[in-house]
């Protein structure tokens, strides 16, 4: 039944997704429609073509509304982290005595907490790394704790104006739609893949995607720093079409072609069919050049470690996800031998959907179905 859904919009970096669904039984949900549209991306914190998005996006909504007979009132659209600005804060309240914490108090934290108004940018959820309580007890949920001080290192998530615009003026042109919430995919994505007993001792999460990736530290219920830059899969390709002459259609199909761990003899060929035309290359020479490629990002990812300085993290497994995890098979390997730390790829633990391309989608469906739990006062369908 529509009263028990929710509408969500993945927008990745390649193409936009809008489903509905509600939760199922043992973690999972069903699915009642799924549209996708592909569309040219984005990058630089800016999309390449503002009027393909906006079709792409009214593409995907007007199936959805078609097949949910226009009954949908409310939309959950996820915000990659191209368009996010993560701000931390650390804030501390005193009470006159000792007493319990209420859900007053963690509010009046919060409100206190929150960042200063910047112009291009706009203030769509909040979380909490962890609190700290007089005798210096971490926790992540203080209500009904003993303590005459709460500390509160809480994280904001600030959105992109334009990309609120964007998103603002296209489902304007549906008038059924009277309530479009934003969800930080960053945010969703760390909440929803990475245990709780992972995230209490921090967590790194690295989605990488099409065309950009996003390297993210996690810590209790928020992320501490986060960081997107415009490199991913596509690049890859891109870079094959510069030093191997090839088209990028071509450059496309061989990454999915490729195995970094397989061992070929020197006279093994790759093949691609485009435009009329077989392509043949050296199975050798394109793991060569898809190494090189792989080695920029990793240089990339070592740049924002280093960048991240509050706490060590030269030991923390590296959790990997996203629409290009395993576009080429052997890259987690090879990140990994690179970066000199463990790589693990995750996923939503569901199944057919059980891959890191549909690891934000699931991430958003889930945040959006415990924000309308969490506020089922609100009448969203």
């Amino acid at each position: 039944m529509l009263n028990k859904s929710v509408a969500v919009i993945d927008v990745r970096s390649s193409e936009i997704t809008a489903v509905v669904a509600e939760r199922g039984v043992n973690n999972t949900f069903i699915i009642k429609s799924s549209f996708t549209s592909e569309y040219d991306g984005y990058a630089e914190g800016q999309f390449l073509d503002v009027n393909g998005f906006d079709q792409a996006l009214a593409s995907v909504v007007k199936r959805t509304l078609s097949a949910c007979g226009d009954k949908v009132k409310s939309v959950y659209v996820g915000v990659p982290g191209e368009f996010t600005q993560v701000v931390n804060s650390d804030n501390v309240i005193s009470f006159s005595s000792l007493k319990k914490v209420t859900r007053s108090d963690v509010k009046a934290l919060e409100s206190a907490s929150l960042p200063s108004v910047r112009k291009g940018w706009r203030l769509i959820r909040s979380g909490c790394l962890y609190y700290v309580l007089s005798d210096m007890r971490r926790v992540v949920s203080p209500v009904g704790m003993l303590t005459d001080s709460l500390r509160g290192r809480l994280c904001h998530y600030l959105c992109s104006s334009a990309y609120c615009d964007c998103v603002e003026n296209c489902l304007s042109k549906f008038g059924g739609i009277a309530e479009i919430n934003f969800i930080p995919s960053v945010h969703a994505e760390a909440m929803y893949l990475i245990p709780p007993e992972k995230r209490d001792e921090y967590a790194v999460l690295f989605d990488f995607g099409f065309i950009s990736s996003s390297y993210s530290v996690i810590c209790g219920n928020g992320v501490a720093y986060s960081e997107s830059f415009s490199l991913g899969a596509g690049h890859l390709a891109l870079y094959l079409t510069e030093v191997m002459e090839m088209p990028y259609e071509v450059a496309l199909a061989i990454l999915s072609k490729v195995n970094l761990n397989s061992k070929e003899g020197a006279a093994t060929m790759l093949e691609h069919s485009f435009g009329g035309r077989l392509y043949r290359y050296t199975a050798s020479e394109v793991k060569e050049k898809l190494r090189e490629a792989l080695d920029g990002i990793c240089e990339t990812i070592e740049e924002c470690r280093q960048n991240y300085t509050e706490r060590n993290l030269d030991y923390k497994t590296l959790y990997m996800t996203g629409e290009s995890a395993l576009t080429v098979r052997g890259a987690s390997d090879h990140i990994s031998g690179r970066l000199v730390r463990t790589v693990s790829v995750i996923s939503p633990q569901i199944p057919y959907y059980d891959k890191p391309q549909f690891s934000s989608l699931f991430s958003l469906i889930d945040m959006a179905l415990k924000d309308r739990e969490s506020k089922s006062f609100f009448r969203f369908f």
